[in-house]
């Protein structure tokens, strides 16, 4: 792999990168299957990714004619990567085992080990016979939606295609790694004004929003929406805080501190509810929901702009769904991914009915969402969330901060690139945007604020 790095950073040409020698075995963040038990009888909230992540050399797998090798030189931490390192809420190793039973380069997945993390930025090194639009020496980022297009069900919408899976959640060989191999249709051109670490945090969980917010699949919100924002200034919540205000929409966010509610108004949202501060507790019991909270809730926010939300952008799940069906207005829509506070979700449905509201389920985004959402971050249109970066031998610890919500916005992690702050090739680009609009995550995590 460090001929690669010298290559990408010399400024070798695609014919030099291509003519390297893949290795034999890549540096990766893995889990191992027979370690999927060991977190058994603990509580969701004590489970440590430190203890269950290893750092090692893999067998670099065998690539597909579909397929390319990138050289990562930076990943990020999702959800998702928290979800396999504690093996939760199911182990990822039943979905390996699945795709390994579909075909004989599906067999190359079922390994006793997983290389996990569904983003990444670096350059294509080698390609499949059968990939046409990309070549080596291409800098480019991940989607992970990996999906096969011989299947007719994901033509139209690929995630509606029965055999859509997440790259490096459901799929092996994932981003947090030196080197992966994706398929050709999951890159999409590198933002050229910003690092390999800020470019390397967007791509799963902007495309997320823009297809629950902007997509015709989604909200197809429109100009005058009030959008309340659950988790404002996290990992999917500050990405649609800038759709909404690009959009011509009126954002209310929540967030649970001071700090991010600062955070959130350097973003140019006006309406905030620090949930913590206003003391709301929609249960008064692990059993039971408290309907005057939810009224309380819904108050403040008309106290806010002076009215109910027509879209919730919903995805802490139980913990707040029951709030976020009640406050919705009258024919208002709930747009839900993820439950990372819990997936079993109560609400009481005479709100849902009566008032004609409206719950609709997001995962991801297809191939032209996710281009188009990069497009945007490429244009310096919407901004990367990069709160902090770490080295790949900390990925434990980094899973540990997200899984804790210790950190804001996106952890990114360097793979190959040996420091922060490398690989922007578009110098004037950067200074047009705007120094501080692209790193104001990360300079109100070092506490410089605004």
């Amino acid at each position: 792999m460090q001929a690669y790095l010298d290559a990408i950073q010399g400024g070798a040409s695609g014919a030099d990168i291509a003519a390297i020698p893949v290795p034999e075995s890549y540096r990766a963040a893995t889990v191992h299957k027979d370690e999927a038990g060991m977190f058994e009888g603990v509580d969701s909230s004590d489970k440590d990714p430190r203890k269950s992540i290893h750092v090692e050399e893999v067998a670099t797998p065998e690539l597909a004619p579909d397929e390319v090798y990138v050289a990562l030189m930076a990943s990020s931490i999702n959800f998702n990567t928290v979800w396999t390192s504690i093996f939760e809420p199911v182990s990822t190793f039943g979905f390996l085992s699945r795709l390994g039973k579909e075909s004989e380069y599906g067999a190359r997945h079922d390994l006793p080990y997983h290389v996990m993390g569904s983003d990444g930025s670096g350059v294509v090194v080698k390609v499949g016979a059968a990939v046409r639009s990309w070549k080596p020496g291409d800098r480019v980022v991940i989607h992970c939606n990996s999906v096969d297009d011989q299947d007719p069900s994901a033509h139209d919408d690929s995630m509606l295609a029965t055999n859509q899976r997440i790259w490096g959640f459901e799929t092996n060989f994932g981003g947090l790694a030196d080197l992966s191999i994706v398929k050709a249709n999951q890159l999409m051109p590198k933002p050229a004004h910003l690092t390999w670490e800020e470019a390397a945090v967007n791509a799963l969980c902007n495309s997320t929003s823009y297809r629950m917010l902007v997509s015709r699949n989604g909200a197809d919100m429109k100009q005058g929406d009030v959008v309340l924002i659950w988790g404002a200034t996290g990992g999917i919540g500050g990405y649609a805080v800038q759709y909404v205000l690009n959009g011509g929409g009126i954002p209310v966010g929540v967030v649970s501190s001071p700090e991010r509610a600062q955070l959130l108004r350097d973003m140019g949202c006006e309406a905030v509810i620090d949930r913590a501060a206003n003391g709301y507790r929609f249960w008064s019991d692990e059993h039971t929901q408290d309907e005057s909270e939810w009224r309380r809730f819904g108050k403040d926010i008309r106290g806010l702009v002076g009215t109910d939300p027509d879209i919730v952008f919903e995805h802490p799940g139980r913990s707040t769904m029951g709030a976020s069906v009640f406050v919705a207005k009258r024919g208002g829509l709930v747009m839900t991914c993820a439950a990372t506070s819990g997936y079993m979700i109560e609400y009481d449905n005479r709100h849902l009915w009566m008032k004609l509201k409206t719950i609709k389920a997001s995962h991801f985004a297809n191939y032209r969402e996710a281009s188009e959402a990069n497009k945007l971050i490429a244009q310096g249109r919407i901004q990367p969330l990069l709160s902090e970066t770490r080295p790949l031998d900390e990925v434990g610890e980094a899973a540990l901060s997200v899984h804790k919500n210790q950190s804001e916005g996106k952890i990114g992690v360097l793979c190959l690139a040996p420091q922060a702050g490398q690989g922007i090739d578009d110098a004037e680009l950067r200074e047009k945007v705007g120094e501080d609009k692209i790193t104001l995550y990360q300079r109100h995590a070092a506490g410089g604020g605004s």
